[in-house]
């Protein structure tokens, strides 16, 4: 509300025409954010009309405007109420504006209802497991991963940078180090048996294996990141 609290009626209108309603051939991005760093997702909406409904749409409530105006600007000077026929035909052009204003009403009542709709059913979506494993995980409804966009990346790459010795982090250690900050990011979730096979599938790390002792002991590193010198 406070957003039009200042602007006339004719700018509201250009304003809605060329933002919410729109034809349907226009290819203008919808306003969308899907910055998740809030744990938030916006998407914006818009109604599209055929050529013909947009035209007409358009002309409505341009002469929608031009009605206001007249009757807040010239209906006294149209109207002599002072006499009988004035205030009979006062009351019939009244009337008659007042049948075109809740024509358009309901028309903009039934396209609230629809955004409302539009958004109650896109809400169910966004806030289901399947949309968030997508978003945040990377991970298809199919079960296909999209590694470059995997949690399960991610928080390998940030126990690195907390637990790498020249260059390398141990596996099982970065396992355990994840499970500890990060419970819901597990291999199985991704489709994998070990945390060095979410290494290998990821393709985002190398991975290397050091003779410790009498011990084999799986090492990783980011490929983008080389080792410190030994």
């Amino acid at each position: 509300m406070t957003a039009t609290a200042g602007k006339t009626l004719g700018t509201i209108v250009g304003e809605l025409l060329g933002s919410y309603v729109v034809p349907n051939e226009v290819d203008t991005p919808i306003p969308t954010s899907t910055d998740t760093s809030d744990g938030h997702i916006s998407i914006g909406s818009r109604l599209q009309l055929s050529d013909a409904d947009f035209a007409r749409t358009e002309n409505d409530l341009r002469d929608l405007v031009l009605l206001r105006n007249n009757l807040v600007h010239h209906f006294i000077d149209q109207h002599d109420i002072r006499t009988l026929d004035g205030c009979r035909g006062g009351r019939d052009a009244l009337i008659k504006a007042y049948t075109r204003i809740d024509r358009h009403f309901e028309e903009l009542r039934a396209w609230a209802k629809g955004m409302h709709d539009a958004r109650r059913a896109l809400a169910g979506v966004v806030q289901s497991d399947a949309f968030h494993d997508l978003v945040v995980n990377g991970i298809h409804p199919d079960g296909t991963v999209f590694w470059p966009g995997a949690g399960i990346v991610r928080a390998l790459q940030e126990a690195s940078g907390v637990l790498a010795v020249k260059g390398w982090t141990t596996v099982a250690e970065a396992g355990r180090w994840i499970a500890e900050r990060y419970p819901e990011q597990r291999p199985e979730k991704y489709g994998c048996s070990s945390w060095r096979q979410v290494v290998h599938e990821s393709r985002f790390f190398e991975l290397r294996y050091f003779e410790v002792g009498a011990l084999r002991v799986a090492r990783y590193r980011d490929k983008k990141r080389p080792a410190n010198p030994s």
